[in-house]
């Protein structure tokens, strides 16, 4: 099938480079001229797994192209997926400005019956609006459906490529069957409901998934208090097969590009419409707590930290990848800043400007040189290598021997036996 993919953020360049794996003939268009520029080039503008080689294989071998023009990339199309940005107005509800700029484009340009697939994570009622907009810049027949992402950063292409299920938000069968066949290579069920539903249902997956990891968050914190450990509560639960061992893992909360945006939009729709969503709204603020608390407990440990040099061990708001946005990290940097603390940090691949973080920031190349003559390490992010650090190494360097981990990536026995203060989340010290 001849596809085009609006947008080459996260979700738009991995659906168009693995749709182009499935065989079909994709164009990706955007209007960066300089991302566009560089992704002929080979160069990709995100860390994702995987994703590079894909890229340069289909582009080679003529399933993927990218371009400025959308007169280029709509006409002849049979899909038109839109995967542009939807980021969270300031009063938190979605700024919806990229869609509706996609889809005047796409009314321009339809030379033809096309299915206009939004793969962006959108309110409810966006078809709707979709359709009105692509509706007064032409007469050309269209079906307008939802098909909501359900890729993880840091593992997208393989979420891709082996999905759960896929949504189809449909409410002509014309349009549902094109959208089954564009996705029948992927052995998994197909969904296919009203549009409405479908777009709520990402929302309400999101939400769950997020208060899941903010409960597992409070019974650490209560874990602490009353000599429990958090993981092996977490084993004890997640092993009943009604609540799962998924997203059960305590540490920083979460953070990133879709969670933390959609959880307050759906927050934003229950509130116009008078429904409150009061566990939505605690899962906000419980998310936004557990970093803090981090802080806190730091504090208790260090003493005042005015003064006091803390390293930070991972930037990225995850592992496998170079996504900053939201970042539980990010956000302990600013607060030990915020408290007079000398902040380093480092980070395999995320890198963060001191413009960004509103102070001169200082990243180092590894994470010995991050704790050089620091009181503490915490370590913020699970990437792997931090799983094998030579703690001997790094404690040699350190002025002091707290470390916090706020991940529990490693063993408590090997920590207090090389000689560290080790802190970490839902166990008590």
């Amino acid at each position: 099938m001849r596809v085009t993919v609006v947008g080459t953020g996260y979700v738009g360049l991995v659906s168009g480079s693995c749709l182009a794996e499935l065989g079909h003939s994709v164009t990706c268009v955007d209007v960066d001229a300089g991302k566009i520029e560089r992704l002929k080039l080979g160069i990709i503008p995100i860390y994702e797994p995987g994703l590079e080689e894909l890229v340069k294989r289909n582009v080679a071998h003529g399933r993927l192209r990218f371009t400025t023009s959308y007169e280029a990339a709509i006409p002849g199309s049979e899909v038109i997926s839109i995967a542009v940005g939807t980021p969270s107005a300031e009063d938190g509800s979605v700024d919806m400005r990229y869609v509706i700029s996609a889809a005047e484009a796409i009314g321009k340009y339809l030379t033809g019956y096309a299915v206009i697939a939004t793969k962006s994570t959108v309110p409810v009622g966006t078809s709707e609006l979709i359709e009105q907009t692509v509706r007064a810049g032409t007469s050309q027949e269209f079906d307008v459906v939802s098909n909501p992402e359900t890729l993880r950063e840091g593992r997208a292409v393989y979420d891709f490529l082996h999905p759960s299920r896929v949504i189809i938000g449909s409410s002509s069968l014309r349009a549902s069957d094109v959208m089954v066949h564009l996705f029948a290579y992927l052995d998994c069920p197909k969904v296919v409901t009203d549009p409405r539903s479908a777009e709520l249902t990402k929302y309400a997956a999101n939400a769950f998934l997020a208060t899941k990891i903010s409960f597992i968050n409070e019974i650490a914190a209560l874990s602490e208090l009353v000599g429990a450990d958090v993981d092996a509560v977490a084993k004890g639960i997640g092993l009943d097969p009604r609540i799962g061992k998924d997203f059960l893992r305590a540490g920083l909360g979460w953070g990133g590009s879709c969670f933390p945006k959609d959880v307050r939009a759906l927050a934003k729709l229950g509130e116009s419409v008078s429904e409150p969503l009061p566990i939505v709204n605690a899962a906000i603020r419980t998310n936004a707590m557990t970093r803090m608390r981090v802080v806190d407990r730091l504090e208790r440990a260090l003493g005042p930290l005015m003064g006091k040099t803390v390293a930070v061990l991972g930037i990225a708001f995850k592992d496998n990848t170079d996504d900053t946005r939201e970042s539980a990290a990010v956000d302990i940097l600013k607060e030990l800043h915020r408290r007079g603390a000398v902040v380093r940090a480092y980070d395999p691949v995320a890198h963060v400007a001191s413009a960004d973080m509103g102070f001169d920031f200082v990243q180092l190349p590894d994470p010995f040189s991050a704790a050089q003559d620091a009181h503490a390490v915490v370590i913020a992010t699970e990437w792997d290598e931090f799983r094998t650090l030579d703690l001997p190494r790094l404690k040699s360097v350190m002025a002091g021997t707290l470390l916090f981990d706020a991940r529990n990536l490693l063993t408590p026995e090997h920590a207090t036996a090389v000689g560290f203060t080790y802190l970490r989340v839902g166990r008590k010290t």
